[in-house]
């Protein structure tokens, strides 16, 4: 964790992060603009925001989130990160065409391990309650804790009979999937929204929370829990949805649509994070500047007039990848994932590159995989693996590409059709990079 604030450092003032998040794009819609606004002022508050185990790891459609409660704990408010260990046993229906896959209690657990990981890269969490008797440092908690304890008949008599059947289905994430004969909605499915107004009733009730946030398509759910909040108890509750993160055609950015950028290391490298945030559009840096780094709006705006100046500079583009790659993989991912970019866009040949670094850089590259051992002794001759990697068809087209200085091993002209490749002619622990002309590119694996 390396964003907190020092109990002894002066604070930003309580009351202005709500300009700050909507100054960042963090505001789509509250339920009660003026009332969260004086709250906010009046001192801190308690707010939370779930995240369902669906997956082994969060992804970059969940960091908008986590960045929203990480301003909010600069700010001086106390965050509590739900793990959904009950309500991931369902699936939420917001925002999806189709029912989610039922995940057992094992795989659960291993995807709520990953995710208490994750949180703590932003926010300052406590897994105790008397760590944070006041102040902003936070709690990491787990709904399966009291939600399973609870009965059928107990749940039906404390949060059922609060709940309105006809606004649960005038929801549109409801009337969406009721409206499709062929895929329906479960039970389950239509009763997520109630164990989520529980989650809030008993936080509110327990741990004082005042405060839900989530994606606009949460907006029902939350709803949801503030009305179960005024019938059970009263008091103040609020809602504050942000908007769902979007690709550049307008689809959904998350795990759902296929083109998840993953926080989980092993699932995407620091190099694949870093080069997906520097890859950018040129309209979208400025909003993701503000998203996804800890940059000051100051700054964030000197970026902006540069981008405008001189686009092709990509100052921008560069402190974006940087300061969103040192946030979830710290000073260590931002060396080798530039170091990486440095050796893979550069002149000098490939060397000290990992697998995964390779595989990232030149995913849509064909591939071939020779014993390991033919590296020692004569070594695999360059026209048989640049045929083996379907560069060329025949090593007679190979020999010709290579007298006409067309061929390149890891980055380096080779010109003589004779060469073998040995156990020094490798960019990474197993792999060599072929290219033949200007863009066809080939990986020789030995394994």
């Amino acid at each position: 964790m390396t964003t907190s604030t020092s109990a002894s450092s002066p604070r930003p003032a309580p009351g202005r992060v709500l300009d700050l998040l909507r100054a960042r794009g963090f505001v789509q819609d509250v339920t009660d603009d003026a009332g969260l606004a004086a709250a906010l002022a009046a001192g801190p508050i308690t707010y939370y925001v779930g995240f369902d185990p669906t997956a082994p790891s969060l992804h970059a459609g969940h960091l908008v989130g986590m960045m929203a409660m990480a301003w909010l704990q600069r700010h001086g408010h106390r965050p509590i990160a739900l793990a959904g260990g009950a309500t991931g046993r369902i699936g939420d229906p917001s925002g999806r065409d189709t029912e989610r896959e039922v995940l057992d209690d094992a795989t659960i657990d291993r995807h709520l391990a990953g995710i208490r990981r994750q949180l703590g890269l932003v926010l300052d969490l406590s897994d105790e309650v008397a760590a944070a008797p006041s102040g902003a440092r936070g709690l990491l908690v787990d709904n399966h804790e009291w939600t399973a304890p609870v009965g059928i008949l107990e749940f039906l008599r404390e949060v059922g009979v609060h709940a309105s059947v006809n606004q649960m289905i005038a929801r549109e994430s409801v009337k969406r999937r009721l409206a499709e004969r062929e895929q329906g909605l479960t039970y389950a499915e239509f009763s997520y929204q109630l164990l989520q107004a529980f989650d809030f009733a008993y936080l509110h009730e327990h741990h004082g929370c005042v405060l839900q946030g989530g994606g606009s398509d949460q907006w029902g759910n939350i709803v949801a829990g503030i009305d179960l909040i005024r019938r059970r108890r009263g008091g103040p509750a609020f809602g504050l949805v942000w908007p769902l993160l979007t690709t550049a055609d307008g689809s959904k950015f998350g795990k759902s649509a296929g083109n998840a950028i993953w926080l989980d290391a092993e699932l995407t490298s620091p190099y694949a994070y870093y080069q997906y945030w520097l890859n950018a559009a040129d309209a979208d840096v400025v909003r993701f500047l503000k998203l996804f780094t800890f940059l000051e709006l100051d700054r964030i705006a000197e970026l902006e007039r540069e981008l405008e100046r001189d686009p092709s500079a990509r100052v921008a583009h560069r402190e974006l990848a940087r300061e969103a790659t040192r946030i979830i993989h710290g000073d260590a991912g931002v060396a080798a994932a530039e170091a990486a970019t440095a050796v893979l866009f550069g002149d000098a040949p490939f060397r000290g590159l990992s697998d995964d670094v390779l595989s990232t850089a030149f995913e849509e590259a064909p591939s071939v995989t020779l014993d390991r051992a033919r590296l020692e002794g004569e070594g695999v001759g360059l026209l048989e693996a640049m045929t083996a990697v379907g560069l060329t068809a025949t090593n007679a087209e190979a020999r010709r590409l290579v007298q006409q200085g067309a061929v390149r091993l890891n980055n380096a002209r080779i010109d003589d059709p004779r060469y073998r490749l040995g156990p020094g002619d490798l960019a990474s622990a197993s792999t060599a990079v072929v290219r033949s002309g200007r863009k066809r590119y080939g990986l020789v694996r030995f394994a």
